[in-house]
């Protein structure tokens, strides 16, 4: 889905990796994908890729990077780390040693070093480690993309917005008809729906990204980019969204967000238990819901009436509508008395979930701008864990590191 979306933003050479997708192009793609992607979590630009065989080889490797290229010494530095199977044992000691070796060489040729903020980092820094293999990357988002704004408070057992974003990007919704979400709480799932339907980035709302504080952020192309994409939003929706709820306190809270998202004027509320909530005049759409897993809200027992309600609220009260439902619980889900036409798994933080599609909505391959045929290929690395059952497991060869950005904002 994030290889369809950035093909939908004109980003160029989109490769499918491991967890992620890579693709190239100038700062001009770079601020576009951070502003237009709803299914990203961060965007990483690679500086440095070596092997190691010892802890003082990461050292050595990142001291003798060129830092001045793309910072001084009185930028702020901030540093997050993966690592699997490495000389490392600890990823704090992996990351200190990172910092020792950018700060020891800013002060042995200016006398000075970067200090570090970690919550508003001028420099943000990703330092992977697989094995023998070092990845040390820019962080151009730094802060979560999820997070985009518009969320004034946390509410209790909240929807990630880009997982809201890719549960319905995966149905095939695009605004292209109704859709009510009858348990929305804080909101997520209607305001995500409405900045599809209308095409508004979803980083538009968003105050700051990590490459405001390069000395190669170009100010003024990062404001075309940004107006272009607003530029793209359409005024209206072609139809309804609405969420409803049976507590007024969380109507409110997602009142609130979907103002601060820019689309309050669009959306409707409405205080309903589901058992008595009525269809909306006009065609019949998408349920979508994300409702009480009995894992981290209430137990399980206690919720089979709620699915069993949804199931008939579906399958007799609102003829011709579709379901999307978004669970951490099979049991429940089949409450419901629904044959489910498909099932997607996708984690939620630590719980394994799933998004079940029923009705005439729920087709296979759903044919959206955001599944694109052949727009992405798999990258080198993705092909190459295709044949590791039949040929061992093979590393991915060195490759130069990608250009980086220049003052006029060309190449990454």
């Amino acid at each position: 889905m994030l290889a369809g979306e950035l093909a939908r933003l004109n980003v160029p050479g989109i490769e499918l990796g491991l967890g992620g997708v890579h693709f190239s192009g100038g700062l001009d793609q770079l601020y576009r994908a951070n502003l237009g992607a709803r299914t990203a979590i961060r965007i990483l630009l690679p500086l440095l890729e070596t092997e190691i065989a010892t802890q003082d080889d990461l050292y050595e490797a990142v001291y003798a990077f060129t830092w001045e290229d793309h910072m001084t010494p009185d930028h702020t530095l901030a540093l997050d780390c993966n690592l699997r199977d490495s000389v490392f044992t600890h990823s704090q000691y992996a990351l200190l040693r990172v910092k020792d070796a950018i700060c020891d060489r800013f002060r042995d040729r200016t006398g000075k070093r970067p200090s570090i903020d970690r919550e508003w980092p001028m420099i943000g820094l990703n330092l992977h480690m697989n094995r023998n293999r070092v990845v040390l990357s820019l962080d151009t988002s730094w802060e979560s993309l999820h997070k985009r704004g518009y969320r004034p408070i946390q509410p209790r057992a909240p929807l990630n917005e880009a997982l809201a974003a890719a549960l319905l990007l995966r149905s095939g919704y695009l605004g292209q008809c109704p859709l009510v979400d009858p348990m929305c709480g804080g909101g997520t799932l209607p305001i995500e729906a409405s900045w599809i339907a209308t095409d508004r980035a979803p980083g538009l709302t968003r105050k700051w990204f990590a490459f405001q504080g390069w000395i190669h952020h170009n100010v003024g192309l990062f404001a075309d980019v940004r107006n272009e994409l607003r530029a793209l939003t359409k005024p209206t929706l072609a139809h309804l969204i609405q969420g409803s709820d049976e507590r007024q306190d969380a109507l409110g809270i997602a009142a609130e967000a979907a103002g601060l998202a820019g689309v309050g004027h669009l959306l409707k509320w409405t205080q309903k238990s589901l058992r008595n909530l009525e269809p909306p005049e006009g065609p019949p759409g998408w349920v979508f819901c994300n409702p009480p897993y009995g894992v981290r809200i209430g137990a399980a027992r206690d919720l089979i009436e709620t699915y069993r309600h949804l199931g008939e609220m579906v399958g007799s009260r609102w003829k011709g509508w579709s379901l999307g439902l978004f669970t951490a619980t099979p049991e429940l889900a089949r409450e419901t008395g629904l044959d489910y036409r498909q099932r997607w798994v996708f984690p939620n933080g630590a719980l394994k979930c799933h998004l079940y599609l029923w009705g005439p909505l729920a087709i296979k391959d759903p044919p959206t701008a955001y599944f694109p045929e052949n727009q992405a290929r798999d990258s080198p690395e993705r092909q190459e864990s295709k044949t590791k059952h039949e040929e061992g497991n093979r590393r991915k060869p060195n490759k130069p590191s990608p250009p980086l950005p220049d003052p006029e904002g060309n190449e990454t």
